[in-house]
């Protein structure tokens, strides 16, 4: 039998500590965010349907966006018991310097558009963490501008070559000229996917004032303050070059970009050139024997071809391919440092977050975007420590098992890409 008393004031005292209540709500919410799920999930609150679907959807079905976030979830990992770990290292060697942690910020469109902090809340949360940030050519905050707001941290430049290409030329130009150290070539943008949530929302870029964006502004006024009274929402890098937004996202894609393209784009660069959308082992060879300093595994997020390959998938293969100490690279999909970490063992020099980060800015601007870095951190670090190893060095490809759902029919034919003139 249980012996039961009264309650002893002094022990309920002890019981009763209540927490100071915080009074910053974005402080409050993005404490209580512990998952990049969780910050999601106040993007959403906080951020109007149109602009939210535009980071969080993909092309057509969505179906290359949700395999690849299944596939860093069929992973087993296998951990080494007594093997201690009580400070583990997570900086990384990547195109001629230092990272503090695997991974960097990836390029984004229209970064102001989710939140009006925009590319300098990338920017200066990157340089803080000692991590690269990269401004996409469809950035809403100019190269310069960025490297103000991070003059001591890596800033990368992606490419888009344009149907005009002294546009792209320009932008190479001066890139290089305001210190950035590494120009990421895009290859996988011919043509615009088809982001079907964009065109059911009757999404537009500058967004436009309708019946139905007052109605879903109604609950997120502050949204709607931010963008009505800070600076007009273009693409601020070439906002000298004339043309509208609509002109100038349309001369950002172009079919006719080819290997000619990328030999030009070398001789104007003085920089490390990353290849970023590689989707096949023959397209890594040839990228990695024509010199590259690395690739970029991706499907550009699943925003291009739905039912693209997976990168995840792709990247062991690849590095047998071409060499682990080739650079290769992979994004698409990471959502936990757990992904992050499952990367690396497989042979991956690094890795690019996107819509994790686009989900902290949406959630808390600047401080949405370090509390982004900090989760991945913390869950990159929690895991090492359950492997049992102290370095991303020790990591290897015996600790991971990708599981698989999607089987192939048939073994696919051998890909043979058209032949290339040697630059």
């Amino acid at each position: 039998m249980v012996q039961r008393q009264l309650p002893k004031i002094p022990e309920l005292l002890e019981l009763m500590q209540f927490k100071k209540p915080e009074l910053d709500g974005t402080k409050r919410r993005l404490e209580g965010a512990l998952t990049i799920a969780d910050l999601r999930t106040i993007a959403k609150r906080r951020t109007p349907k149109a602009a939210f679907d535009y980071t969080d959807g993909a092309a057509e079905g969505e179906l290359s966006l949700s395999r690849a976030r299944q596939a860093f979830e069929d992973i087993e990992f296998h951990p080494d018991i007594l093997r201690p770990a009580e400070h583990v290292d997570t900086s990384v060697e990547i195109l001629g310097g230092r990272s503090a942690l695997p991974f960097g910020i990836a390029p984004t469109g229209f970064t102001r558009l989710m939140q009006t902090e925009g590319e300098t809340a990338g920017a200066t949360a990157a340089g803080a963490a000692g991590i690269p940030f990269t401004l996409s050519t469809l950035g809403t905050t100019s190269i310069e501008n960025v490297r103000a707001a991070n003059p001591h941290g890596r800033n990368w430049f992606q490419l888009y070559v344009m149907r005009e290409r002294e546009l792209s030329y320009g932008l190479v130009t001066r890139a290089a000229e305001a210190g950035y150290d590494t120009l990421m070539f895009t290859v996988d943008t011919p043509v615009a996917g088809a982001r079907l949530r964009d065109k059911r929302n009757g999404f537009s870029i500058p967004p436009q004032l309708t019946v139905g964006t007052i109605v879903n502004a109604i609950p997120r006024p502050w949204w709607w303050i931010d963008f009505l009274t800070t600076p007009k929402l273009e693409f601020a890098s070439l906002t000298t070059t004339g043309g509208t937004v609509g002109e100038l996202l349309n001369a950002a894609m172009d079919p006719t970009i080819s290997y000619e393209d990328l030999e030009i784009i070398r001789s104007l660069w003085p920089g490390k050139i990353v290849i970023k959308g590689v989707q096949n082992v023959a397209d890594s060879k040839r990228l990695i024997d024509l010199g590259v300093d690395g690739i970029i595994l991706s499907n550009h997020g699943g925003r291009q071809l739905d039912r693209a390959p997976i990168p995840f998938h792709l990247l062991p293969q690849v590095v047998r391919e071409v060499g682990k100490d080739a650079t290769i690279m992979v994004d698409t999909g990471i959502m936990n440092g757990a992904d992050i970490v499952a990367s690396m063992a497989l042979g991956a020099k690094f890795t690019l977050i996107g819509r994790a980060y686009l989900y902290g800015l949406m959630a808390g601007g600047r401080r949405g975007v370090d509390r982004t870095i900090e989760i991945l951190r913390t869950e990159i670090e929690r895991t090492m420590q359950l492997l049992g190893v102290a370095s991303l060095e020790e990591l290897e490809p015996r600790h991971v098992t990708q599981l698989q759902r999607l089987t192939p029919v048939a073994a696919p034919a051998p890909h043979h890409a058209p032949a290339v003139l040697s630059p």
